[in-house]
């Protein structure tokens, strides 16, 4: 099977480097200085327990993923649409696209490029960071959970090659349901880390930065309930905060972004629950604060 790496950044090039390792045949597509350094010295993989280098195809011209037969969409969400635009005329008809991105939005996008039955997507639990050009580190535990958009797609042989990489991968049939728990979780640590500069850890630690974690999980929580979710206020926190009590010295990806000096993921990250909670009547405070700052930032960087 050839696979394609849409976006390759710390989470497209930690599995894509994953299932190179493995022996799959993987093209990454990149840019800049990270394109570079891969392209001179391969793909450097730091894990808790072993470092390896990739030597695989590393590309900035998208016409070379025409031969894919599973991209791994990994794209920051402000450039969902597109590169789905620009990926749709070069693909092969029976290439399945699956999203490892943020949020609960890409997946209505990517529908309406693709079409359900062609469209996957994937929640990950993965602590991955581009240290350098070229070079990127994991640590932690490394979870896939996927699902479909269609009932008409077949899963098997996707969650065979992922686990033949040696990825922990299990198969969900309320994908979006998982999606939405993982973003409560992403909206309450991202953006505050991003604005703060504070590792999960630092938030929890800080009585005024918990605090006003706590408002904005309370603020999401409320929204998702508004949404749908079947889910108890009170122990969908605790669950958030216990979580996040594992992942101390993780710096999120909104951070990472903001240290880099690149666009944040502000729209699908507070944007989204501050959009969602005017539609839904819902008052979000403390996530238009945040929102307001962070997209501020992120005009400047434009």
């Amino acid at each position: 099977m050839n696979i394609a790496v849409a976006g390759a950044g710390a989470v497209g090039c930690y599995f894509g480097g994953r299932l190179a390792k493995a022996g799959y045949d993987v093209t990454f597509l990149a840019r800049g200085g990270h394109l570079a350094a891969m392209q001179e010295n391969g793909l450097r993989i730091k894990e808790e327990a072993e470092e390896y280098i990739i030597e695989s195809r590393f590309t900035d011209d998208i016409r070379d993923l025409s031969e894919a037969d599973l991209v791994l969409f990994c794209v920051k969400s402000n450039d969902t649409k597109r590169m789905a635009d620009a990926l749709q005329p070069i693909l092969k008809e029976t290439a399945a696209v699956m999203t490892l991105q943020n949020g609960v939005e890409n997946e209505e996008i990517l529908e309406e490029v693709f079409g359900a039955t062609r469209v996957l997507s994937a929640v990950t639990y993965v602590q991955s960071s581009v240290v350098s050009p070229g070079e990127i580190k994991q640590q932690g535990r490394v979870k896939l959970v996927i699902g479909s958009l269609s009932s008409q797609t077949e899963l098997a042989s996707i969650i065979d090659l992922l686990q033949a990489a040696g990825i922990d991968c299990g198969e969900s049939s309320h994908i979006m349901s998982r999606k939405w728990n993982k973003l409560m979780w992403n909206a309450t640590f991202n953006p505050l880390s991003a604005v703060s500069g504070a590792r999960v850890g630092e938030i929890l630690e800080d009585e005024q930065l918990y605090k006003t974690a706590k408002k904005i999980c309370e603020e999401v929580v409320e929204v998702g309930i508004h949404k749908g979710l079947p889910i108890d206020p009170e122990t969908t926190i605790s669950k958030i905060f216990s979580r996040a009590e594992f992942a101390k010295q993780h710096q999120t990806s909104m951070l990472q972004d903001r240290l880099r000096g690149k666009p944040m993921e502000v729209e699908a990250m507070c944007g989204y629950i501050r959009r969602q909670g005017e539609l839904l009547g819902v008052e979000t405070p403390a996530n238009q604060s945040i929102y307001s700052v962070l997209n501020y930032m992120n005009q400047k960087l434009i």
